[in-house]
């Protein structure tokens, strides 16, 4: 959520001593003069400055008659303020009972980020950090979230069920729906989208620094928000394909694993759900090596990207990369990264995991932030 789509529901609230003491220093009295005229201690002044003391109808009068406005608008402004003690209060106690949400939630990584305010972490600033996770996942309450999450978690078309996390899941997702509702695109053509995949191909040749930008227009332009965001610890997910509305697509993809062999695997299994699969359904995919278990879906993804990246009319040449140089000229034949041939071979058991890794380039999400802020 962004400040502007916040609600406007703050922490503090104003007494009407506020209004009382600006009225001072524009007329630069002091206290003891308008207690003299108020007919009324110093001490009161102070008080009724603070919020400590109230405005009765008697005072409200005094004050219509000595700093103006009606005696109305002082006896509201106080009655306001009253109110809204009482509704901090009461938020308080909500916010103080649902303090045990904080352990679901992954709040470090979120406030290193800045996408909540940062605290130290401790019983007085409990209660402020759910308030920040309240506004950051905009829901009303922990219950709200779970119900929402819980929902998106029957959706989707994961691996690993057993280590789904589903605080540091829905974090991540939220990160990228935020960034999402900041992009405007066309509505989504299925033609510019099959086109600009083609044309992505032939980018995975370049460094992760080259071709970022490129494949995010892209996607963009056929109607597809292409969406990275660095992985969260416990969340294990590569990537997620969902559409926002029938006419706006969403590819959201983590740097899981840290390698372009498996951040190209990534996009174009999700481009696969794009092409191939319900709008309904929410992808959320993870790709580690480990067995899975997959959804009639997640098979067609998987071979429809495993078959755009290397045709199957190459399968058999696939046993005869047995060293680098080999490895090398035979993703010049097909126009993709080294990496990429690599991660096949190792996927499909031709080579052991720890082979012709120096042929894979390092792709880190956050590294590629911090260089596009470097001027």
């Amino acid at each position: 959520m962004t400040e502007l789509t916040r609600p406007f529901t703050p922490d503090w609230v104003s007494p009407p001593g506020d209004t009382i003491a600006d009225l001072l220093e524009e007329r630069q009295w002091t206290q003891q003069q308008l207690a003299e005229d108020l007919e009324c201690t110093n001490k009161y002044i102070g008080q009724l400055i603070t919020g400590q003391e109230s405005i009765d109808d008697k005072m409200a009068f005094k004050l219509e008659q000595v700093l103006g406005g009606t005696a109305r608008f002082w006896l509201n402004r106080e009655s306001d303020y009253r109110s809204e003690l009482v509704r901090l209060q009461q938020e308080e106690k909500k916010l103080q009972k649902w303090t045990d949400w904080l352990e679901k939630l992954p709040v470090r990584e979120l406030m290193k980020r800045g996408a909540i305010t940062k605290y130290r972490i401790d019983a007085t600033n409990r209660p402020s950090l759910v308030r920040e996770l309240l506004y950051f996942f905009d829901v009303s309450s922990p219950e709200e979230w779970l119900n929402n999450y819980e929902t998106m978690e029957v959706a989707f078309r994961r691996t690993r069920q057993e280590k789904s996390d589903i605080g540091a899941i829905s974090a991540w997702i939220r990160l990228g729906e935020i960034e999402a509702e900041e992009i405007e695109c066309p509505q989504y053509s299925k033609e510019k989208f099959e086109n600009a995949v083609r044309e992505i191909r032939t980018l995975t040749m370049l460094s992760p620094q080259d071709f970022t930008s490129q494949i995010q227009q892209l996607c963009q332009d056929a109607g597809v928000l292409l969406i990275l965001v660095p992985s969260i610890k416990r969340a294990h997910i590569s990537g997620m394909a969902r559409w926002l509305n029938t006419h706006k697509a969403l590819i959201q993809i983590s740097d899981y694993g840290k390698s372009n062999d498996r951040f190209w695997f990534t996009f174009f299994h999700e481009a696969a759900h794009i092409l191939l699969h319900s709008k309904q359904d929410i992808f959320l995919d993870e790709f580690d090596g480990e067995e899975s278990l997959e959804s009639e879906q997640e098979r067609e993804a998987n071979q429809w990207a495993r078959e755009f990246l290397i045709p199957n009319q190459y399968n058999d040449e696939l046993y005869q990369l047995n060293s680098k140089e080999i490895v090398i000229d035979f993703s010049k034949l097909l126009g993709i990264h080294p990496g990429i041939v690599v991660g096949r071979l190792q996927n499909d058991g031709l080579i052991e995991r720890n082979q012709m890794n120096d042929l894979k380039t390092s792709f880190s999400i956050g590294d590629l932030e911090q260089q596009s802020m470097i001027p």
